[in-house]
């Protein structure tokens, strides 16, 4: 039986009811914090309301382009490489670029000249000058570019990655940097193994100092071994899984098959702009050494395939590792997880005449 079908006394019970109820009721509880308790500036975390995270003004202004598309403005940027392609030679370009405010080849740079700081941590003293020395003339750095090694008079200290890590922060205070270049990212680990929970550390330790600092950084890092008849990939990277999450942008260099100077550069990932530079558009340089120093020379644009070796490929001075190897009665996935290729490649070269 519905409520109107029920005699009137009994309706009239049931409405003084409910209207009994609703007099009675709580109000709705109060926030449980005051627009002063909100000021938690010293905490972990930053707490608003969700309204307040909402832009209520004009759109914020695009970032500016520290390498074209590649690298933008207050981006953690990831750069990597196979050893001795040119990933030192290439920051140490950009860093220069950045400290004069002038663009490399057609290259689009928005940022004014500004303080830029590289931190050395694979060449010494020596080997960087005759990088930027021809007979008895050095190339003139810009006095906005700084570079730092680690200080061998310093000794041993305790914790040793923590005092790197709080000497970088004190450096970029000193400097009034806006840009930080680290060549590269093992060095700021707990160990040179490029294990994931290293990588998570330093990335964090990166994150922190762009915010707080409105950094814009690039960071240099390895490749394992890889296949070269085989487009680069972020699987390329060493440790590539945590690295590739926590950076806002990577980019790699390629070694080219046709010209044993010629290197192009692909986007890896990119967060402020579309993809330009992917593997039907990649970007041509030639590594060459004039003007007293060493630099990437830019010759144009063209598809990553025509880079590539060919599939049936074959790296002979690692082929003899692989005999070696198997000589020692090692399997062929053995092989391969000790020489960073697949077990398939280490059959196929192990096979081949």
């Amino acid at each position: 039986m519905s409520f109107y079908d029920q005699p009137k006394d009994v309706q009239l019970i049931f409405q003084t009811a409910r209207e009994s109820l609703a007099t009675n009721r709580k109000p709705a509880p109060k926030p449980k914090f005051t627009e002063s308790e909100f000021d938690c500036s010293d905490d972990l975390f930053e707490v608003r309301r969700a309204s307040e995270w909402m832009s209520t003004g004009d759109k914020p202004e695009r970032p500016k382009m520290l390498f074209d598309s590649f690298w933008f403005e207050n981006e953690l940027c990831i750069l990597f490489a196979d050893t001795n392609v040119g990933k030192s030679v290439l920051a140490v370009q950009l860093g220069h670029s950045l400290s004069i405010g002038q663009p490399i080849g057609n290259y689009k740079l928005e940022l004014p000249p500004c303080p830029v700081v590289y931190f050395d941590f694979e060449q010494s003293a020596q080997q960087f000058e005759s990088r930027y020395t021809s007979g008895n003339q050095a190339f003139k750095f810009s006095p906005n570019f700084f570079r730092a090694e680690l200080n061998a008079a310093a000794g041993n200290v305790r914790n040793y990655f923590d005092r790197i890590h709080y000497t970088i922060e004190e450096t970029v205070k000193r400097t009034s940097a806006r840009v930080l270049i680290i060549d590269n990212l093992t060095f700021l680990g707990k160990e040179a193994g490029g294990r994931a929970l290293d990588a998570l550390a330093t990335m964090k330790f990166l994150k922190m100092l762009k915010s707080k600092y409105k950094l814009s950084i690039l960071a240099l890092a390895h490749t394992p071994r890889r296949n070269p008849s085989r487009p680069i990939t972020n699987n390329d990277m060493q440790g590539s899984k945590m690295l590739i999450n926590f950076c806002d942008s990577a980019f790699a260099i390629g070694r080219s098959r046709q010209d044993p100077q010629l290197r192009y550069l692909k986007q890896i990932k990119q967060r402020n702009a579309a993809q330009l530079y992917g593997e039907d558009h990649v970007c041509l340089f030639k590594l060459l050494s004039e003007d007293n120093r060493l630099h990437f020379y830019p010759l144009g644009h063209d598809r990553e395939q025509a880079h590539l070796q060919p599939k049936n490929y074959i790296d002979h001075a690692l082929r003899a590792e692989v005999l070696a190897l198997q000589q020692q009665g090692l399997s062929n996935r053995q092989i391969g997880a000790s020489l960073g290729i697949s077990h398939t490649t280490v059959g196929r070269w192990r096979d081949a005449d």
